[in-house]
């Protein structure tokens, strides 16, 4: 087994938070590498909006206005019981330097991450390269890492499929978990995720419309489902519908990583029927037609949170840790501030000789969290103002605003709702 040069920091994982981890780490002067088993960029949407709070944490690292010139601004957020408006959440009133929040795709941030990693420091993403296991040595560890290569099958029709080239050990100071739902690194640690809910399945619909709408996302909250509408660049929009149960299917977590879907004419139109009745049935408000549907997936999510973020020299960031609803983008938003605290606790242990109590500081205020996120400990309380539609779906309201800390507590101070966020 072939033997790689060190790094400080491996980084398993290339979504947006992996990538955001990778590039506070390098700003800080650390070695980094990233490596993903995937061959590229997700091609699609998948999460699409950046909370006040990630917006700032982007301006430190010089991103902020690249994400402005191609995002959507979102100044508000509509709650609807089929046609009739309940109430809504006002972002500008936030007092905070960007109080609105922006949509754009997750493949196009995720492309500027790694443009902005190859050009200011020459850091390229290792894809198809693959973590097996993780060995803890002492002051270290070491990564056992598959290099993966493509190999066909099939005769008549050529068929891809993986193989491992190579296998080596990379030795680092410290491994970084950011590879999502089914994470290696987890895993490999044997940390338990404590869960509060049955999978949720949901399918999300992002399309051409003839429509024009205003600078508002819309959460459709009935007496059985959560549905999430989206408003985009140009005349483009998103809807994310919850639908019944399914049996759990892993390739349900799986990102789409082409960028051309194929679909038959006759099954194309009986898509766009399907849709259309099922948005006007839970919004009948919603008055826009589907020209062409651009992009859709069905996938499950669960309300979840890891029970450690990490141990020893191996730690976790997004959803490798969490997982929520997609209503509000809590999972990837969270995700970004914990990239950044958890790359300044290892820049002050490798450049300050900071104790390891950090990392410990840092697991729990990451778990204290996302207890609290996920309603766990002090779910919100509605005051005696609240209105009644608000204190029957006070806990589902949680995970539908798109905010986090004390942002999270003063949208949700707006329904009446008292709720204390995390910092």
């Amino acid at each position: 087994m072939a033997q790689e040069q060190e790094t400080e920091v491996l980084v398993v994982g290339a979504g947006p938070v992996g990538l955001f981890t990778a590039l506070v780490l390098a700003e800080n002067g650390i070695q980094v590498r990233i490596i993903d088993k995937e061959e590229r960029t997700a091609a699609h949407s998948y999460a699409c909006a950046l909370h006040p709070r990630t917006l700032k944490l982007f301006q430190r690292i010089g991103l902020l206005e690249d994400v402005l010139a191609i995002g959507r601004r979102i100044d508000s957020v509509g709650f609807y019981d089929g046609p009739s408006r309940q109430t809504e959440l006002r972002l500008a009133e936030l007092n905070v330097e960007f109080p609105f929040v922006v949509v754009l795709s997750q493949c196009a941030l995720e492309r500027l991450f790694e443009q902005r990693l190859k050009r200011k420091r020459r850091i390229k993403v290792e894809w198809c390269h693959r973590l097996s296991r993780v060995e803890p040595q002492k002051g270290s560890v070491v990564a056992e890492i598959d290099k993966l290569g493509e190999t066909s099958k099939g005769y008549i029709v050529r068929e891809l499929d993986w193989e491992v080239e190579k296998t080596v050990r990379t030795p680092a100071s410290f491994v970084v978990g950011a590879d999502g739902y089914d994470s290696a690194v987890r895993q490999s640690l044997g940390i338990e995720c404590e869960s509060i809910s049955e999978p949720q399945t949901f399918a999300v619909y992002e399309f051409q419309s003839d429509d024009k709408y205003e600078n508002e996302a819309r959460v459709v909250l009935d007496s059985a489902t959560t549905n999430v509408f989206w408003p985009q660049a140009g005349n483009r929009c998103r809807w994310s519908l919850q639908m019944a149960n399914q049996d759990f299917s892993e390739e349900s977590h799986a990102k789409e990583r082409t960028d051309v879907l194929i679909v038959e004419q006759s099954v194309d139109v009986k898509t766009l029927a399907r849709v259309q009745q099922r948005i006007q049935e839970r919004a009948p408000w919603f008055k826009g037609n589907i020209k062409e549907i651009d992009w859709s997936v069905e996938v499950q999510f669960e309300m979840r949170h890891a029970k450690r973020f990490g141990q020893n020299r191996c730690w976790l960031v997004g959803d490798a840790a969490h997982q929520t609803v997609p209503a509000g983008m809590q999972s990837m938003n969270v995700g970004f501030s914990e990239a950044e605290e958890l790359a300044g606790a290892l820049t002050k242990i490798l450049r300050e000789g900071g104790s390891l109590d950090l990392l410990e500081t840092y697991d729990r205020t990451c778990v204290g969290e996302w207890q609290r996120l996920l309603g766990i400990k002090g779910a919100p309380k509605p005051r005696d103002a609240a209105s009644p539609w608000v204190k029957e779906r006070c806990a589902r309201i949680l995970p539908c605003v798109p905010a986090s800390g004390q942002d999270l507590s003063l949208l949700l101070d707006q329904l009446r709702l008292d709720f204390q966020g995390a910092k």
